[in-house]
């Protein structure tokens, strides 16, 4: 099968315009925010902050920033909009590829482990892939017709995955709601709680270590979690790295059962004050970025403190008070023990916490699930990059 340098579809000057000039035309914009959606956000030149790249109907977007490598968009029909996109993408664009066969190859586990290797920065969200290194890496091209049947079977399994993302989706959007309708917005406070800061009901805050971290387990290290470990109001346990403290640190950066852990630090606002509870009973570290609160737990539990801190109104607070003069986003342990908590009843955070884990085990087997389809879709994709189709 031939191979090809991703350089012979690169788009190095496609143009780009600036949205602010045309304050009342309305754009496609394939922001890196609207990825997860799948549609691009629909919005008047006034609304976009900078200038964009211009894109056009089966380009292929690739995003080069962490932490959101690993997504591919095609940019989809014209609808009679100028369609742009974020300056964070790498354009692709060609007549010899099929652009769903070149989604399917670019988000591949063989695809990914050479990108990653182009990846260069100071950490946090100013690591990016560099597109003149990405441009050096090849791809298998087989003749077009048979890339469109190689991506109509990827396609398939794509949309089984889909489907299961949908269902954890609903399932997490329920308890959502759930937790709305027992204790109403943590903000407005409607149901007329009494109010107390956060740090008078933890144990302990600590922030995480700064020590050097390696991606290979050595004798006697610990595993770690990072700032992308904390997402989606959950602790994941992938791209975990190790560190070897000496005994007495480890001692105290050692999580346990029901800890809270805040992302404290980063130039994405998105990131800034998110919070998950780590529930595992294996010996881990965290790093420096993230704080972990250790709460009494006699009138707060940790479930309910970090829904009401995950809830979109509260988000908005954190982010506005976390900004800082450079721009960046900062939360300390002080601000943290300042932020107000409502003080619903115990026997009621008790109830909802009953209902998370009820919901929590059926999302977990739809994460098996979609473990399954994620395993037999990447399966497929190696196949095809060893042309075995």
């Amino acid at each position: 099968m031939r191979s090809v340098k991703l350089k012979e579809f690169s788009v190095s000057d496609g143009g780009s315009v600036n949205p602010a000039k045309h304050k009342d035309e309305i754009f496609d914009l394939y922001s890196i925010s609207a990825y997860d959606t799948y549609k691009p956000e629909i919005l008047p030149g006034a609304a976009i902050g900078s200038a964009k790249k211009v894109v056009q109907t089966n380009d292929v977007l690739i995003s080069r920033i962490v932490p959101h490598i690993r997504r591919v968009w095609v940019v989809g029909p014209n609808n009679g909009r100028r369609q742009i996109a974020s300056g964070e993408w790498i354009i692709y664009r060609g007549d010899s590829f099929d652009p769903n066969y070149l989604r399917h190859i670019l988000m591949a586990d063989h695809f990914h482990q050479q990108f990653m290797k182009t990846v260069s920065g100071i950490g946090g969200s100013l690591l990016r892939a560099r597109p003149s290194e990405v441009e050096k890496v090849k791809i298998p091209l087989p003749p077009l017709l048979e890339q469109k049947r190689i991506a109509s079977i990827l396609n398939k399994a794509d949309a089984i995955r889909r489907k299961r993302q949908a269902a954890i989706k609903l399932a997490e959007d329920f308890l959502h709601a759930t937790f709305l309708d027992m204790f109403g917005d943590p903000v407005t406070n409607p149901k007329g709680w009494m109010v107390e800061p956060l740090g008078e009901h933890c144990e302990e805050m600590r922030y995480g270590s700064s020590v050097k971290c390696s991606a290979i387990k050595a004798e006697n290290s610990l595993p770690v979690l990072r700032i992308p470990n904390v997402a989606k109001e959950k602790v994941n346990f992938e791209d975990i790295v190790y560190s070897s403290l000496p005994k007495q640190e480890r001692t105290k950066l050692k999580l346990i059962n029901g800890d809270l852990l805040f992302v404290r630090t980063n130039g994405n606002p998105d990131y800034i004050g998110r919070c998950a509870v780590y529930k595992n009973d294996t010996d881990m570290l965290y790093a420096s970025y993230l704080i972990r609160v250790r709460l009494k737990k006699d009138k707060l539990l940790p479930e309910y403190v970090q829904a009401c801190i995950s809830s979109k109104s509260y988000r908005k607070i954190i982010i506005k008070e976390a900004k800082t003069t450079a721009g960046n986003y900062n939360i300390n342990t002080q601000g943290l023990r300042g932020l107000k908590i409502p003080m619903a009843s115990l026997w009621k955070q008790k109830k909802y916490l009953e209902i998370n884990n009820i919901v929590e085990k059926q999302i977990t087997k739809k994460y098996l699930g979609v473990e399954y389809s994620e395993t037999l879709f990447n399966s497929l994709t190696q196949r095809a990059f060893r042309g075995e189709f």
